[in-house]
């Protein structure tokens, strides 16, 4: 016998329908309707009728749909999968470097099972914790994931249920941690059935869509929606963090905010499980209230993607300033955010018009609650042709950024194929089955870029499979020498970064950075971390005497006392003669 239930608190009456046979179902005084059905196992099919409606609707918390978003729910018992990761305790942030990628293109097969295949090539790079875009089952065969509708279950092109427990158990079985990217700010627009069961949504909108109800009128069962999603990722496929999708989003009006309660939620779960988990969150709102303690009247969050570090990087490497770059790109810049986190800490946003952002204390705040990057799917997706870095940069400049990023007082985190400077694009795909749905995206895509100057003709079409399949990732490059050089360097940095503590030291007061004309260094205990930007040699003075050089992009450094020659855009990490 099974027990069906499902949040329906408005309806006057709901059936489940289980096979042919539709039985009625009882409320209780929370909203929740139930029935018992004999007979029903997992792998029974079933779905919901609302109020006298015979159409059928998937659960809103469906475990699994194997035959897509708008069919039946498939009934799942997570007890079935046997796990084997009984060995790996966790991982935590403190320590890690992160690796962002999409199984949709991180392989030609695009599953689960063949990203676990590629593995050991991310145990042999030296990461600790991989990073899945959203896998929520979402409508249409492939996209970014950030259009989720059945938030609870993984999308069947991936693998279903069991191929994401199988690729986290291979992750745990290498020693890799897995961190998940979940959408808690809007519903997908094609699938969401959960808002004609509750209400789900607000009267508010956001970017992407109508907000979620989080602080109105039945607002307890959609919160609670939300933990319990949280909560399961985190258990029952032993996920060992949560990246929060665009936080900024999440409009909570109530005295204790949605991701406070998240956090309380799953430091209980973490000590339950006795294994480290870990929040990550996305925000737009520079606020170090996010990452701050409870204890000290924070919300509690873990960590926080900084783009202000990737904005500073990508300005003064490429040169561009269009767009939010505008205020970013000076050497001025990068040593505000290698020191303080954020570059608008209460300072004006040319881009926004308007004051920004909260200083960071640098003496309370260590840097590893910021993750930091040199690209990520939203930095290469967003551009209008999907371009990576090393389109636009010499391969002697993507290793200066490298240098900078693995060397700071952050967690620093890459994305898929960065490594061994992928040639191929990471382009805005869709693949939604609707036809008037797909003409309005590709539409508004070609609109939104032909505004910033991109010709129409240029931006490619999300809808087109081709987008696709150019987005995915070509490993035959791993081999091929200039690729292979590239990877070697990451190899390299990774490496001294755990081997040697000033490297991964988090302590913000601890880091200072001085520069010059197109050259930066940065001194990290007993290491000072130089760059060259330029296209000629240059002179840098190094504030104290110097041994040796540990590492070097280049050959051609000359070392004095207290001074070093760096060749044209190179860097190096050199070793003070104390510390």
């Amino acid at each position: 016998m099974s027990i069906f239930s499902v949040w329906a608190p408005e309806q006057p009456r709901v059936r489940v329908r289980v096979g042919a046979v539709d039985h009625e179902m009882t409320r209780a005084e929370d909203g929740w309707w139930s029935a018992d059905v004999p007979d029903a196992g997992p792998g029974t099919d079933y779905a919901f009728l609302l109020a006298d409606d015979d159409r059928a609707l998937p659960d809103p918390r469906s475990l699994w749909q194997p035959e897509g978003v708008h069919r039946a729910s498939r009934l799942y018992d997570h007890a079935s999968f046997e796990w084997s990761d009984e060995g790996f305790s966790g991982r935590q942030l403190p320590g890690s470097v992160l690796y962002e990628l999409h199984v949709g293109s991180f392989t030609p097969e695009g599953t689960f099972d063949a990203a676990a295949q590629r593995l050991d090539h991310l145990v042999d790079l030296g990461v600790d914790m991989v990073e899945l875009l959203p896998v929520a089952s979402f409508n249409g065969e492939y996209n970014w994931g950030y259009d989720g509708v059945a938030w609870y279950a993984p999308h069947e092109a991936y693998g279903g249920p069991d191929g994401l427990k199988r690729f986290v158990n291979e992750c745990h079985r290498r020693g890799l941690g897995v961190v998940l990217d979940v959408v808690y700010n809007h519903f997908g627009p094609s699938g969401a059935y959960a808002p004609q069961f509750a209400p789900y949504i607000s009267e508010g909108s956001n970017s992407w869509g109508r907000s979620m109800n989080l602080d109105g009128p039945w607002s307890e069962g959609v919160r609670q929606y939300i933990i319990d999603n949280a909560r399961m990722w985190l258990r029952d496929y032993h996920i060992d963090g949560l990246r929060l999708d665009a936080v900024h989003a999440l409009v909570d009006h109530r005295a204790v905010h949605l991701l406070e309660e998240l956090a309380t939620e799953i430091e209980s779960l973490s000590t339950h499980l006795n294994r480290p988990l870990t929040l990550i969150a996305e925000s737009d709102l520079n606020d170090p209230r996010l990452i701050t303690a409870r204890e000290g009247g924070g919300m509690g969050l873990h960590a926080q993607w900084d783009d202000d570090v990737h904005h500073a990087l990508h300005a003064l490497l490429t040169g561009e300033r269009q767009g939010y770059y505008g205020d970013f790109g000076s050497l001025e810049c990068l040593s505000d955010v290698l020191t303080g986190a954020f570059f608008h800490a209460g300072t004006w946003s040319s881009f926004r018009n308007r004051i920004h952002g909260r200083a960071v204390d640098r003496s309370r705040v260590p840097g590893h609650r910021f993750v930091a990057y040199l690209q990520n799917h939203d930095q290469i997706g967003n551009r209008a042709t999907g371009d990576r870095l090393a389109e636009t940069l010499s391969p002697r400049l993507l290793r200066v950024g490298a240098t900078l990023l693995l060397t700071s007082p952050f967690t620093p985190m890459l994305y898929m194929g960065e490594e061994w400077a992928a040639s191929t694009p990471w382009q805005f795909f869709t693949s939604h089955p609707e036809p008037e749905l797909a003409t309005a995206v590709a539409t508004g895509r070609r609109r939104e870029f032909a505004a910033h100057g991109w010709p129409e003709g240029d931006v490619p079409d999300p809808q087109d499979r081709a987008t696709f399949d150019r987005s995915k990732l070509d490993w035959s490059e791993c081999d091929k020498a200039a690729h292979r050089e590239i990877l070697e360097t990451y190899r390299t940095l990774i490496r001294l970064r755990k081997a040697h503590a000033d490297l991964s030291d988090p302590r913000l007061d601890r880091v200072e950075v001085w520069h010059g004309d197109q050259h930066l260094a940065m001194r990290r205990g007993r290491f000072v971390v130089v760059a060259n930007l330029a296209s000629h040699e240059q002179r840098l003075n190094l504030h104290d005497v110097v041994k040796g050089v540990l590492f070097t992009t280049e050959q051609g450094l000359i070392l004095d006392r207290d001074a070093v020659q760096l060749p044209p855009e190179s860097a190096a990490i050199l070793e003070y003669a104390r510390p």
